[in-house]
């Protein structure tokens, strides 16, 4: 008989389900606002419905692709537990938005570079135009500066900045996400980065069904 081996992902997700059913769930659905009922929390994040079972813990969202609700990845999973369990109990956000390394309550001595998310710039690279209609197609509102730069709705409440520019003959393509400068009452700094890396992964799938 052969046992698959989890992922350190898959332990940390199932050990972070178990610790969400230690926190206060009235307290989070009053303090974002949550759609909920005796079974699960609901929260939107990044245009789908997530969906929380209050009694294991569990992350799924509704895939139109399944017509179904599916598994929350790592990514998003952690995002929405960090978001529910640890945010500050008065946080709230100063609509200024910064780079990573310029939040408040960081050091921007170790703040990575734009190269942390090269490899998902070059997957837009040429493709601005579908870009931009994955932006629309998450309710983005247009921003400024950059080939393409919207402000993007991550949670009901709380909104990023994505900037793109595209490549030519000089440069390599160029993301930059922005976050309110109080993000880290919501969230760990680490956090931003599963956020991200999610957010990117989605606008991907956005782009490439606008073929």
């Amino acid at each position: 008989m052969t046992y698959s081996k989890k992922s350190n992902y898959e332990i940390t997700k199932e050990a972070m389900e178990k610790k969400f059913l230690e926190y206060d769930q009235e307290a989070m659905i009053c303090k974002f606002h949550l759609k909920q009922d005796e079974r699960f929390l609901y929260i939107p994040f990044v245009g789908e419905e997530y969906r929380v079972d209050r009694r294991t813990g569990k992350t799924e969202y509704a895939s139109e692709k399944e017509g179904c609700y599916v598994p929350g990845d790592f990514n998003a999973s952690m995002t929405i537990f960090d978001v529910l369990c640890c945010s500050q109990k008065n946080c709230c956000l100063s609509g200024n938005f910064v780079s990573i390394g310029a939040v408040k309550g960081f050091s921007a001595a170790s703040a990575p570079g734009e190269e942390l998310f090269a490899r998902e710039a070059l997957a837009f690279a040429g493709k601005a135009s579908r870009l931009k209609a994955a932006c629309e197609r998450l309710g983005g509102v247009p921003w400024k500066p950059g080939d393409v730069a919207f402000r993007l709705p991550l949670f009901e409440f709380m909104d990023v900045i994505l900037q793109f520019w595209d490549a030519d003959e000089e440069f390599d393509p160029v993301i930059r996400v922005l976050w309110d400068e109080n993000i880290l009452d919501f969230m760990h700094y680490e956090t931003t980065f599963y956020a991200t890396s999610h957010l990117l992964g989605r606008l991907k799938r956005l782009a490439d069904d606008s073929r």
